[in-house]
């Protein structure tokens, strides 16, 4: 079993800053890391993902260039670093992790959660 823990959530006006973070209580046997957001009202939906060795990284289109998904593998943490935010934006961010060697957009694919951490922008 791999435990994770979201921080860095809260409330931030729009054009601001969050970065997001998330500690694995392990990283034997994950492979990759993923954030997505669920909205109320709205399906879980992908944002970022990533391998532990940052080899491999994906993005959703409404992120690329405002988003940046990073590794710490010395602290079994990934970051979400999010810049230029919107309302859209406002969502709980939950991290995943997966063992099998792929970088998954689907949430279904991932074995672990987290518990999620609240993201509010103001316009």
């Amino acid at each position: 079993q791999v435990q994770l823990v979201e921080s860095g959530g809260g409330l931030v006006q729009a054009g601001g800053s969050l970065r997001l973070s998330c500690a694995a209580s392990r990283r034997t046997f994950i492979y990759a890391m993923g954030w997505f957001r669920q909205a109320p009202g709205k399906e879980r939906e992908f944002v970022a993902a990533s391998s532990w060795s940052g080899g491999s990284t994906t993005y959703a289109d409404s992120v690329k260039g405002r988003f940046t998904i990073s590794t710490d593998n010395a602290k079994n943490t990934v970051y979400l670093q999010m810049n230029s935010l919107t309302p859209e934006d406002t969502a709980v961010y939950y991290c995943a992790a997966i063992k099998a060697p792929v970088v998954p957009t689907t949430p279904r694919q991932y074995d672990y959660w987290g518990q999620g951490t609240q993201v509010t922008v103001s316009s």
